[in-house]
């Protein structure tokens, strides 16, 4: 029979829940139809009311009251729902390294620290920014230097967050201008400077002052970027002529190496030249004060002299003649003669004296003396006419 025959409600097949068969237990019957949305907010409705002490359902005319309170009483929980959650949504944290940027209806509040913070979602916007971390930008490219030639420069630029703020605000992409910073700086310094100095001793120059250009640009863009270091990676010349450019830097280091040596030897043999110098002039200076000082001592030894002759003449004039022939006869041979009456007679070689000369001479010179041929003739000419005498003496006594 179908289900909306007369007298056919009441069986329990209705399909829509008209109607209800329920077993023992009180389980809908297999023939349940979907659940009514009314009925469902009704029962929600009534277990709030329970929770937050509503009265429950009235009977009659008191239904229309019961309905309102019921509904302002569910708006209270939604709301109170969205509030906790809103206010939920506004605790963040802050990590020891980062800082936070606030923004308050897009107007620039304050800076956080580290720590458990909360702002009001929906009305300030925060940016975490990483102050510690240190970041690197490289640059690569061909540059023309002062003397108009081509070099291959690799730069590396690391950098740090140091105003947060700036960082933010100031610039829209701070890292693409630090990149294009990096250029126009790298580009400046390479063309004041020669490509000889690029390529051997004047790296850590150009990277300093790159540096110190870059760290300009920043501060007047207001980045809040912190240059730590410009590290020169490599600078060479293109490829295309890298070959010829490695035989000029090898000419080159032979050219330093050359003067090097030179230098070496230079310092070598200068002081030793000096020492020489300085060598001679004392023993010229030691020679001088021999010479001043022998020659004082014979004038004081011939004043003494003078005033003993002027006492005894005689006897200081054999003393002389003693000492004269003393000094003479000691280095040349010398010949004995017998003569008659029994007299020895001396006679002294001339030839043998005047060859004895020149070694005198030599001896005199390397005694720093000097002794002329006049001299040595004088003397001579004085002891043979002493000798002359004494003959003549000798064979007048033997005559007698």
């Amino acid at each position: 029979m179908a289900w909306n025959e007369p007298g056919g409600n009441g069986n329990g097949q209705d399909p829509w829940g008209g109607g209800e068969d329920r077993n023992s237990k009180g389980n809908r019957g297999k023939d349940q139809g979907p659940p009514d949305l009314d009925e469902a907010l009704r029962k929600l409705q009534d277990r709030l009311n329970d929770l937050f002490g509503g009265s429950g359902k009235k009977s009659g005319g008191g239904g229309g009251g019961s309905s309102a309170g019921s509904s302002g009483a569910f708006i209270l929980v939604v709301l109170a729902v969205a509030i906790l959650a809103w206010g939920g949504m506004g605790f963040y944290t802050v990590d020891q390294q980062e800082r936070g940027v606030v923004l308050r209806l897009g107007k620039f509040s304050e800076t956080v620290n580290p720590g458990l913070q909360w702002n009001p979602p929906l009305i300030d916007d925060v940016t975490i920014v990483n102050t510690t971390r240190v970041r690197s930008h490289e640059h690569q490219a061909l540059m023309l230097t002062e003397d108009e030639n081509i070099v291959d420069v690799s730069v590396t630029a690391q950098y740090v967050v140091a105003d947060p703020k700036g960082y933010v605000l100031s610039v829209r992409d701070p890292d693409s201008s630090l990149a294009s910073a990096s250029e126009s700086a790298l580009r400046h310094v390479v063309g004041s400077s020669e490509m000889h100095s690029i390529l051997t001793e004047g790296r850590e120059i150009l990277a300093v002052e790159v540096k110190e250009r870059l760290q300009r640009y920043m501060t007047d863009y207001n980045t809040g970027i912190s240059i730590t270091q410009v590290n020169i990676k490599n600078a060479q010349a293109p490829s295309q002529v890298q070959d010829a450019f490695d035989d000029v830097i090898k000419a080159r280091e032979d050219e330093q190496r050359v003067k090097n040596q030179a230098q070496t030897y230079a310092n070598g043999i200068v002081p030793e030249a000096r020492g020489t110098a300085q060598r001679m002039l004392e023993e010229a200076s030691a020679y001088r004060e021999q010479v001043v000082s022998k020659a004082e001592g014979e004038s004081r030894r011939f004043t003494a002299l003078l005033s003993e002759y002027q006492k005894a003449p005689d006897v200081t004039r054999e003393r002389l003649y003693l000492d004269t022939m003393q000094d003479v006869l000691a280095s040349n041979p010398k010949v004995l003669v017998d003569v008659e009456g029994g007299n020895n007679m001396m006679y002294l070689p001339v030839d043998k004296l005047i060859q004895n000369s020149g070694s005198r001479q030599s001896s005199a010179a390397s005694g720093n003396l000097r002794l002329d041929d006049q001299s040595l003739r004088n003397v001579t000419s004085q002891v043979v006419d002493q000798i002359r005498q004494n003959q003549t003496t000798t064979r007048r006594e033997g005559r007698q």
